[in-house]
């Protein structure tokens, strides 16, 4: 696997806790904070346009959109959703217990998309090694979840 692929994942997946923070901020600045994910997506819109633009001298084809399956747009709703809940809870929760829960709640599901080849996605098998990464991810969530408990109580 090229490592400049996995560094680009890596700063996709460090940014997100970033977007959290900035995003609730955003909300509190224009007086409602689910407003902030429609400002966000609209900018995120533009910003996808030139990016497309740049890579491949073209855009989306609307014409193309009809041979496309409903399910297949299911993902702008769980982006919009995922946005909005990082925008509501990590204020409220704390940027760190929302990226914890969201990325083992990910790593978990994602394994039985592989696992099982889930949306078509390529067959790839869990393994022994896996699970103890999965049952090492969950401790850790357990125990950050003590640790705010503990915080909280004092």
């Amino acid at each position: 696997m090229s490592t400049r692929l996995l560094l680009w994942a890596a700063a996709a997946g460090a940014l997100i806790p970033v977007m959290a923070v900035l995003n609730s901020r955003l909300g509190k600045a224009i007086g409602e904070g689910l407003h902030a994910p429609v400002v966000l997506f609209s900018i995120g819109l533009l910003f996808c346009l030139v990016v497309s633009w740049i890579a491949t001298k073209s855009f989306p084809n609307p014409q193309e959109f009809g041979s496309i399956k409903p399910i297949e747009y299911l993902g702008g709703i769980i982006v919009g959703f995922y946005v909005i809940s990082a925008t509501l809870l990590a204020p409220r929760i704390g940027v760190a217990n929302f990226i914890v829960c969201a990325v083992t709640a990910q790593i978990v599901i994602s394994l039985f998309i592989d696992h099982f080849g889930l949306f078509g996605a390529t067959v790839r098998p869990v393994t022994t090694v896996k699970l103890l990464g999965v049952a090492l991810l969950l401790g850790g969530l357990a125990l950050t979840q003590l640790a705010e408990a503990k915080s909280v109580r004092q």
